[in-house]
């Protein structure tokens, strides 16, 4: 039994969704670029001091299908550009904890309907967060 589970897995391909988070700079897009040998951040454009000003947190996913040996992964990685550039960050976190929250409603009204056969698994897991060496605390 556990060698069918096994193959079925494999062929069937595994999902994994990684969250980065931090300031502007801090090496998120080379650090991700250099893990999965590709260019996710092709159209990236960095925003200058007055943009930052008023700047809020935004949620951008890219998709890419890798596959190494025969087995399957469609990687997610989740960015959230402006997270930490504004001047006043209150409460910048509250638009990231509310995506992945909702992905995890999402998952579970998916899992307890009817037609469970092609669920879309887009739950985070895992957060990379970065933090400035340079920071006040």
């Amino acid at each position: 039994m556990p060698n069918q589970v096994h193959r079925k897995t494999v062929k069937k391909g595994f999902t994994f969704t990684l969250i980065v988070a931090g300031e502007s700079g801090l090496g998120k897009s080379t650090l991700i670029n250099s893990l999965f040998l590709t260019d996710l951040y092709k159209d990236r454009k960095v925003p200058n001091a007055e943009e930052r000003i008023s700047q809020t947190v935004t949620i951008t996913t890219h998709s890419i299908g890798i596959e190494e040996k025969g087995v399957k992964l469609r990687l997610t990685i989740v960015d959230t550009p402006g997270f930490g550039d504004a001047v006043n960050n209150t409460e910048s976190w509250k638009e990231i904890e509310d995506y992945i929250d909702r992905q995890f409603e999402q998952y579970f009204r998916d899992e307890s309907g009817l037609n469970r056969k092609n669920i879309q698994d887009n739950r985070v897991h895992c957060c990379l967060y970065f933090i400035s060496p340079f920071g006040h605390g």
